[in-house]
């Protein structure tokens, strides 16, 4: 499992508009662990992938209403089965952290890579999604050397106060325990 010009071949390619070139001479050293459902707490639908390709109906649902207008993507999606979707290449600075910190430095979009599991905050993911996410992380870790198993953090992390995802339901020392 390899990159090609920040492209998993492992992933399907869904491309979204929402990133820009990172700050010069910027590599990617931290991985963000993210959740996301459209509308929340529902799976399947295609919602997310158009979500970050800013071609979300508003009128298909109440909750579209507030997100349409939102430019945002991740570089990867784990959907429940499983399956993976890549948005960005991980050269790029895709738009997932918004204001965020990590050890004293912001704008954590500069220098990481983030990947959305398709699930919520207090909702248990599938073992289809730990198996992906570990069989990615790793490869993301021989791909950006800089990204190690203590570079991986949650959006909660970076975001106190405003965001609770990857949430409780995610179980880190599983997760941890399988990175090489």
């Amino acid at each position: 499992m390899s990159f090609e010009n920040g492209w998993f071949e492992m992933a399907e390619r869904c491309i979204s508009p929402n990133f820009n070139a990172r700050p010069a001479g910027q590599e990617p050293q931290l991985l963000v662990i993210h959740n996301i459902s459209l509308p929340p707490k529902q799976y399947g639908g295609g919602y997310i992938e158009r979500f970050f390709q800013n071609q979300l109906e508003p009128t298909e649902h109440p909750y579209f209403e507030e997100i349409a207008h939102l430019e945002v993507s991740a570089h990867f999606l784990i959907r429940r089965d499983g399956s993976l979707v890549q948005f960005v290449s991980c050269d790029a600075r895709a738009w997932h952290a918004g204001v965020s910190c990590y050890q004293g430095r912001d704008n954590c979009n500069d220098f990481s890579i983030g990947i959305e599991l398709e699930g919520c905050d207090d909702e248990p993911y599938k073992d289809e999604q730990y198996t992906s996410l570990t069989q990615l992380t790793n490869a993301v870790m021989a791909a950006y050397p800089l990204i190690s198993p203590s570079r991986v953090t949650g959006h909660e992390d970076i975001a106190p106060g405003r965001k609770t995802d990857p949430g409780k339901a995610f179980d880190w020392p599983r997760y941890k325990d399988s990175l090489v």
